[in-house]
């Protein structure tokens, strides 16, 4: 007797609680689990080998939980999406699939990738079914009065603040323990996930791994202990680099170890999942998935951030400077600036960068250097493990003043200054740039100012802050 089966294409959501393509495709019947793994896509848009690295780990998790539920999980590897649509059309004569099930993912080639093997599953009365899950609300449904897409955080929040009051969204469970399959997989070439894995691991051995764990359990004990111990004082404590006062959890929603309705069901916890604002860390902290939320619902309704294009079309005059040298002194954290320097070799070393300090390097890059922040949006995306195209590129475009609601161009933050009010005793510069420890808190953020002539094994600034911003403020204003 032949069985028909559904099929859940896992993509950037790597776990079994609370994933709605997973619940929706079990709940019709029988179902296999696929991961395609596209190392040449990945290199195209530039993915860091430790989110690579990451993300493995977690696929050998996830395969583990899905075996406890009878779900079969196939793994293969097509290098280049554009032939996804012929490879969909084999295996699911192959494998006798009835429907194919998946998350939706907003990005420009991911939208035009999932069209064109939904044309394909077409063609054969397949179905291919997307779910919103990435997102608290699905794409195009935060509008204004004139029905267009927000273009304004303030206002996009106050709408999502409203539409929460309604109830939060709720959590899928995870799925129950299906019959096993008797499936001949024999014809498939599997890819040896511990091999791939291996080979990433080789471009990353000056990074620690140890800060990464994986697994759904880890990821939802950070975000307990994030509610428990830290949100508190979360406001305060988020912008200081020196101190452990973020959630961590940017990695774990990239890759969807866990999920943003999970992540707002343990902030109204307390609240028994009713939308209370109790304190100022919870308003905060749900304000900045909101910001996540917001750079999401962009990527979707403005095509053009998918393409390497500023959200603000007249930014796409200005005349940036073409440096390799000083581009690569700011990649290498060589700046002469510490605050800079530390932030740049953080990333480096780990994979991940501060927040605040993320802000004060993109906006030296693209207004101190005029660099352009593409540049510097390529590079954070090779080298963060929580590199997500919608927040990064919202991140550099607001630093760069050429993004949706992004700061006023004249408005130039002073690294010095940044450093003195957020790593006041300089403890963050001392862990990442070890030349400068012996120096006392007054002259480790900017060494040379008192005195030029004092030696020590560091670069001196590469820019005068202050003609630099004027620099910056003109070739704005031309444009």
């Amino acid at each position: 007797m032949s069985h028909s089966y559904q099929l859940i294409w896992f993509r950037q959501d790597l776990r079994i609680h609370d994933h709605a393509a997973l619940w929706h495709a079990t709940q019709t019947g029988p179902s296999l689990a696929l991961v395609i793994l596209s190392p040449e896509q990945w290199q195209q848009h530039d993915d860091a080998p430790i989110k690579i690295e990451f993300y493995l780990r977690q696929l050998q998790e996830l395969k583990q939980q899905l075996d406890q539920l009878n779900i079969p999980l196939i793994v293969q590897t097509v290098p280049l999406w554009k032939d996804l649509p012929d490879f969909f059309a084999d295996l699911l004569q192959q494998l006798e699939i009835e429907n194919v099930y998946a998350n939706i993912e907003l990005g420009v080639n991911e939208l035009k990738r999932d069209q064109a093997i939904q044309k394909r599953c077409n063609q054969q009365q397949k179905e291919f079914t997307l779910f919103h899950d990435r997102t608290l609300f699905p794409v195009a449904s935060i509008r204004n009065q004139s029905n267009s897409p927000y273009q304004v955080f303030g206002a996009f929040k106050k709408t999502c603040y409203q539409r929460l009051q309604h109830g939060l969204p709720q959590c899928y469970p995870a799925p129950q323990r299906q019959q096993a399959i008797r499936l001949d997989f024999s014809l498939l070439q599997h890819t040896d996930i511990q091999q791939l894995q291996h080979d990433y691991r080789k471009q990353i051995e000056h990074i620690y791994f140890t800060e990464w764990q994986v697994g759904e359990q880890f990821a939802f004990s950070l975000l307990d202990q994030f509610i428990d111990e830290h949100l508190a004082d979360y406001k305060t404590a988020r912008d200081l680099p020196a101190v452990s006062g973020t959630s961590q959890l940017s990695a774990y929603l990239n890759i969807g170890i866990i999920s943003i309705r999970q992540c707002l069901q343990a902030l109204f916890r307390q609240q028994h999942g009713h939308f209370e604002i109790q304190s100022e860390g919870q308003q905060t902290w749900l304000d900045e998935l909101l910001w996540r939320e917001f750079y999401q619902h962009i990527l979707f309704d403005f095509p053009q951030v998918s393409k390497h294009q500023p959200f603000q079309p007249q930014t796409q005059k200005i005349n940036w400077r073409d440096d390799p040298i000083a581009l690569e002194k700011w990649q290498q954290g060589q700046t002469g600036i510490p605050i800079v320097d530390a932030g740049m070799r953080q990333m480096l070393a780990t994979g991940w960068m501060h927040n605040r300090v993320r802000m004060i390097c993109a906006m030296f890059l693209s207004k101190n250097l005029l660099i352009d922040w593409r540049k510097g949006e390529q590079w954070f995306m090779q080298h963060l493990i929580d590199g997500d195209l919608a927040a990064n590129n919202g991140g550099w475009q607001w630093c760069a003043s050429t993004g949706t609601d992004a700061v006023p161009y004249f408005r130039v933050f002073n690294p010095v200054t940044q450093s003195q009010k957020f790593d006041p005793d300089g403890q963050y510069i001392r862990q990442w740039v070890p030349e400068l420890a012996q120096l006392d808190s007054k002259i480790i953020h900017e060494p040379y100012a008192k005195n030029q002539a004092l030696i020590l094994d560091y670069p001196k600034p590469m820019v005068d802050l202050k003609l630099s911003r004027l620099r910056a403020i003109e070739a704005f204003k031309s444009h």
